[in-house]
């Protein structure tokens, strides 16, 4: 059973760099053709895709978040990580991190990102 666990700080001032780990358990990050993508959903709106890493290392990102978003990964401790800098209070969402083949099979909990000062 492939498990994944969103984690990082729920608060972060304006200006500043977001920074969110998925751990995955129960299946290998470098496995062939999974896409390892992180979504948010803001309050009282619907899912917003930001970005993947796929099984072999290539990023790509949302066009709107593109020049602000950066998605990394360590295959030792086999997770991938979310930078989003300079963020305003338009994101603070829910951050999830998922899986995806032909279709996001498995998503983490979701953790809350409030940015405020």
């Amino acid at each position: 059973q492939v498990q994944l666990q969103e984690s990082g700080p729920g608060l972060v001032k304006p200006s500043q760099t977001l920074s969110l780990t998925c751990t995955v358990s129960g299946g290998s990050i470098t496995t062939n053709d999974y896409y390892w993508s992180w979504i948010r959903q803001p309050p009282g709106k619907g899912l917003e895709w930001i970005g993947y890493i796929a099984y072999s290392g290539s990023a790509y990102y949302s066009p709107s978040l593109k020049s602000r978003t950066s998605i990394s990964r360590d295959t030792s401790k086999n997770q991938f990580t979310l930078q989003l800098s300079s963020v305003t209070p338009e994101d603070t969402a829910v951050y999830y991190c998922a899986r995806f083949l032909s279709d996001y099979d498995y998503w983490g909990q979701g953790t809350q990102v409030t940015v405020s000062s």
